[in-house]
């Protein structure tokens, strides 16, 4: 009897061995002949017998499951994030790379990860913001050493608004303690004539050589650590957490306290959150450590113009004009803040009587007016100069012309005015 049912029990297992190796043949042949669905369906049928199989037969059971699942890239998101998984327990039963099926494998994956960064890339420029970050996720997941992919996975999330999954890879990225220098790769888009970067050297090289783009160009980035817990702070702002977004920018500038991007950052927050003092505080604290910085100094004078003093937000103006004579925005709001006073000296213009006592007013305040706006010209005139397509530079300075009785320069402002606005 008993060893009748030790016979039992080999036939039993034969039985199991055989059903096993016909599954995956089927499974193999469906494969070569790219019918993926049968190949899949054969696999599952395999798949309850698989346990007890030998490693050999588990191998093979994963490198077909992966194939089947992959379907040569025409696989869902699901199915190839599983068959990335069983190319990855092929190399568990093998022990090693470089087992039987170690080569194909490397061969596939490769494959694979220029795939996804191939429809990542294409998706980025079609401004198909959830697929790109999709697609670049992948990547890095297939390449893990390529923290890069990751942050690219994060920066079209926060494009195309997918806050909290932004969230959940840019606090990877930041506890991976990523910092994103090394080499980017450009080139030129013949058709759009616009400079668009690539995630890799391979790609670009082979969008040069199929003749769309022109121009390749490689350039050392820098470091994107004060880019990450800015807008780690920033998705817990607007999603209410207060409290975490202080406590992410304050975790990141006692690890990094010499970071100007971080402390222009926390700035930055503050000012979301509301807290100009707390704003103005660390701008001047950055203008400490960056004196020759002109963009600290104009925003310092965009907080200092919002609380009303206006002769210190001048001053801000000036140095950032000193520091950067071509800062056309700097220019803009010293004239805006000279013209500031204007709309009550017309008011009490237009107020006044015609007695010789309102009269003598009358003309003191109109020189006043005309005082004022021949301080305004020179920094609005640059200001056009500068930007020539202002539309609202030309509109002051039409008005400006006309209240102080330039006619012709009044008519070549109003002429502008009309092409700009024509070709918009």
């Amino acid at each position: 009897m008993k060893k009748q049912f030790i016979v039992a029990l080999a036939m039993l297992v034969s039985t199991l061995t055989f059903s096993q190796k016909s599954e995956l043949k089927t499974a193999e042949k469906a494969i070569k002949s790219g019918n993926f669905a049968d190949a899949k369906s054969a696999i599952n049928s395999a798949e309850s017998l698989i346990a007890n199989a030998d490693d050999k037969l588990k191998a093979k059971y994963y490198f077909l499951k992966g194939q089947a699942l992959y379907a040569n890239g025409t696989g869902s998101n699901s199915d190839i994030d599983k068959a990335i998984e069983s190319f990855d327990m092929v190399q568990e039963v093998e022990g090693s790379s470089k087992g039987k099926y170690g080569s194909t494998i490397k061969d596939l994956k490769s494959q694979m990860l220029n795939n996804f960064l191939t429809k990542a890339n294409a998706a980025l420029q079609s401004k198909d913001y959830p697929t790109s970050s999709s697609g670049f996720e992948k990547a890095y997941r297939m390449s893990p050493k390529d923290t890069l992919y990751l942050y690219y996975a994060a920066s079209t999330a926060v494009t195309g608004q997918d806050y909290n999954t932004s969230l959940k890879y840019y606090e990877e990225l930041r506890d991976l303690k990523f910092t994103g220098i090394g080499t980017e790769y450009n080139a030129v888009n013949k058709e759009s004539g616009e400079v668009e970067t690539f995630s890799n050297k391979s790609l670009r090289d082979l969008s040069v050589r199929a003749g769309t783009h022109t121009a390749p160009k490689e350039n050392k980035t820098e470091s994107k650590s004060a880019e990450i817990v800015k807008n780690i702070a920033l998705i817990h702002l607007s999603n209410g957490d207060n409290e975490k977004a202080i406590e992410a920018m304050k975790l990141a500038r006692e690890q990094n306290p010499d970071d100007l991007g971080l402390l222009i950052s926390e700035a930055n927050v503050q000012l979301k959150m509301g807290n100009k003092d707390r704003f103005k505080e660390l701008m001047e604290e950055a203008t400490v450590k960056d004196p020759d910085n002109a963009e600290l100094q104009y925003n310092l004078g965009v907080i200092a113009a919002e609380a009303g003093e206006k002769e210190a937000a001048m001053k801000y103006y000036e140095k950032a004009i000193a520091l950067d004579p071509s800062y056309a925005d700097a220019y803009n709001n010293m004239a805006v803040l000279i013209l500031a006073d204007e709309g009550a000296i017309v008011e009490e213009m237009n107020s006044l009587g015609n007695s010789s006592a309102d009269n003598k007013r009358y003309d003191e305040l109109r020189a006043k007016r005309t005082e004022i706006f021949e301080s305004a010209i020179p920094y609005l005139e640059t200001t056009l100069k500068l930007k020539p397509k202002d539309i609202q530079a030309v509109q002051t300075l039409m008005n400006i012309y006309r209240g102080s009785g330039q006619t012709d320069k009044y008519k070549e402002m109003k002429a502008k005015l009309e092409t700009l606005e024509a070709g918009n």
